[in-house]
């Protein structure tokens, strides 16, 4: 027997009144299942971001919506869905994410159902801030860090060291809200928040590559910079070394 409850099934059942099949399948991947969503969900949601007659702001407003619900299987699911596309989707997606002023408000967010709601309201809390920093640098670069080409000819070795010294704290920012996530592994203890975490790790994986080549692109044109710049960024390699340390902390998580 299925584990969607009648609100579940109640919430898809409108959508396919209305006729809109996309707001049905973010229903399905966001209901009070204590899983991850499904697969066959996600899938059909990464497709409809490369459909042109899709309305991707409809879309993302369903995923808000989804978001302001008391429980925390609906909202995280929802969270997840959202960074799923954010990764996978079309990049228009992610872009129309950039274009808002507000994502999710969820720094407030308690769900008081019981023991299990509380612990995970504050990765819900913490996993809201880091989906809206991950917008807001891609509004400020008009790219994602985790997407663009690392190695010896990617984006960040071959920046300007103005522009450099500009993206590198936004790229700092990222990372650090996405290390607030800050979670244990004895706490990982159902598929939800598994979800997120193997989102977290891939991104931070990506994220971290480009760090990395950015801050050897910093010290090959080191001696090239003025005054000023070099004191910005002997700050930024220093921030650089207490990050790494963080960094490793987060990735034996998933070991």
């Amino acid at each position: 027997m299925s584990g969607q409850t009648l609100t579940d099934r109640i919430a898809a059942a409108q959508y396919s009144v209305t006729g809109s099949a996309v707001a049905r399948a973010v229903c399905k991947a966001t209901t009070h299942e204590v899983m991850g969503p499904k697969k066959k969900h996600l899938d059909y949601l990464i497709q409809a971001t490369n459909e042109t007659n899709v309305n991707i702001p409809q879309m993302a407003d369903t995923l808000f919506e989804r978001a302001t619900n008391s429980s925390w299987v609906v909202v995280f699911k929802a969270l997840v869905t959202t960074h799923h596309l954010m990764v996978h989707g079309n990049e228009r997606f992610i872009q129309y994410l950039a274009s808002r002023n507000t994502l999710f408000n969820l720094s407030n967010f308690l769900d008081k159902s019981g023991s299990h709601g509380y612990d995970m309201s504050t990765f819900i809390r913490r996993y809201s801030r880091y989906l809206n920093e991950k917008a807001f640098s891609y509004r400020q670069m008009a790219f994602d860090f985790a997407r663009v080409k690392k190695g010896a000819d990617g984006v960040m070795r071959t920046m300007a060291p103005e522009k450099l010294l500009k993206s590198m704290p936004i790229l700092q920012g990222q990372i650090d809200a996405l290390l607030e996530f800050d979670v244990h592994p004895n706490e990982l203890t159902n598929g939800v928040i598994n979800a997120a975490f193997m989102l977290l790790f891939k991104d931070l994986i990506k994220l971290f590559a480009c760090y990395n080549d950015g801050v050897i692109n910093l010290l090959e044109k080191f001696f090239e910079m003025k005054k000023g710049q070099c004191k910005d960024a002997l700050e930024i390699y220093k921030r650089f070394l207490t990050r790494m340390t963080r960094v490793s902390e987060f990735l034996k998580v998933a070991e």
